[in-house]
C-alpha cells in the first residue's frame, strides 16, 4: 500500500474495531484470529475508500521534467476522461488481494511486540511502543514489497500511454511483459507482470525496493502506533473501558496523517525505484542514495 492511503486503512482499522460488538472486542484482546480479521477487513475498507488517490499519488510522483498532471484532482479528472470510472482503480486487485493478509500481519505484529516488550501490554513506554512499531514494519514488508511492486506497474501504466502517444517509434524503456507499440499500449496484468518476473528475475524481482520498503514503512509504524495509542489514551473513558468511536477514529487520522507526511519523501524514492517501466527521458536509478541524489 502507498503511503497516502496508509493513513486511511489505519483510520479504516479504527472504524471497523471500533464498531466490533462487545464479545468480539474482548476476543479481540486475547484471539489472535480476532485481531488478524479487524486488520483485514479495515484493510479493504481503505482500499475500496481511498484507491483512487493512492493511484493520482503514484501518478505524481512519477512524473518527471514536463509535468502531466497538475495536482491530484487534475490527475484524477484527466484519468477518468481518458480510463473512464474503473481507470481510477486500476490495480486495485491486486490491492484487494493481498492487503488483507497485510494489514493483518501489521496490526498483529504490533499487538504482539507491545505484548512482548511491555509488561501487560497496556502501559505507557513510548520507547518500547516505537520500538513495537518498529518490529510491525519490518513484519509488514514480507507482504507489502511485492503487492506494491505489482500495483505501481498497473496503476502507472495509464500515464506511460499518455506519455508515449506521438513517439510510438522512439526507444522505449518497457519491459518484456508490454507488448506492442505506446498507441496500442495493451494493459499488463498481474500476474503476467509476476510471472515474467519471476521467470527472469526470480524471487528478487517482486522484491526489488525491498531496502526502500523498509525506510518508509518502519519510520511510519514507529510514528504511527504510539502516537495513536497516546492520542487514543487520551479520551478513555473508565466506564466504556475505551475511547469513544468519534475520538478513536479522529486520533487514527492525526496519526496516520503525520506518519504519512513525514515518510512521503521516502515514498518518492520507493514508488520510483519500483516502477520498471519508464517514460521517454525519465531516470533509470542504480539505488537509494542514487534515485535521493
Amino acid at each position: 500500500m502507498n503511503i497516502d492511503s496508509q493513513a486511511s486503512f489505519h483510520s479504516a482499522a479504527i472504524w471497523t474495531i471500533s464498531w466490533v460488538p462487545e464479545k468480539a472486542e474482548v476476543l479481540a484482546e486475547s484471539s489472535i484470529t480476532a485481531k488478524l480479521i479487524n486488520g483485514g477487513v479495515a484493510g479493504l475498507v481503505g482500499v475500496t475508500c481511498v484507491f483512487p488517490i493512492d493511484l493520482a499519488k503514484t501518478r505524481l510522483q512519477n512524473q518527471h521534467g514536463k509535468a502531466m498532471y497538475k495536482g491530484m484532482i487534475d490527475c484524477l479528472m484527466k484519468t477518468a476522461r481518458a480510463e473512464g470510472f474503473f481507470g481510477m482503480y486500476r490495480g486495485a486487485a491486486v490491492n484487494l488481494t493481498l492487503v488483507t493478509p497485510e494489514k493483518a500481519i501489521k496490526l498483529a505484529a504490533n499487538d504482539f511486540f507491545r505484548q512482548l516488550l511491555m509488561e501487560d501490554g497496556m502501559q505507557r513506554n513510548l520507547k518500547m511502543e516505537m520500538l513495537a512499531g518498529c518490529g510491525a514494519g519490518m513484519c509488514q514488508v514480507v507482504v507489502t514489497s511485492p503487492m506494491e511492486m505489482l500495483k505501481i506497474q498497473l496503476q502507472d501504466a495509464g500515464r506511460l500511454a499518455v506519455h508515449h502517444q506521438g513517439s510510438a517509434s522512439a526507444p522505449s524503456a518497457s519491459r518484456s511483459y508490454t507488448t506492442g507499440s505506446a498507441s496500442t499500449h495493451k494493459r499488463p496484468s498481474a500476474t503476467l507482470i509476476a510471472r515474467e518476473l519471476l521467470r527472469t528475475q526470480g524471487l528478487a524481482g517482486l522484491y526489488k525496493g525491498l531496502g526502500a520498503t523498509l525506510l518508509r514503512d518502519i519510520p511510519f509504524s514507529i510514528i504511527y502506533f504510539p502516537l495513536f495509542a497516546n492520542l487514543n489514551h487520551l479520551g478513555f473513558n473508565e466506564l466504556a473501558g475505551k475511547a469513544s468511536f468519534a475520538h478513536s477514529f479522529v486520533s487514527g487520522c492525526v496519526a496516520g496523517s503525520v506518519a504519512a507526511v513525514a515518510v512521503t519523501p521516502l515514498d518518492v524514492l520507493k514508488t520510483r525505484i519500483q516502477t520498471l517501466k519508464k517514460g521517454l527521458g525519465e531516470d533509470v536509478y542504480s539505488g537509494i542514495t542514487d534515485c535521493a541524489r
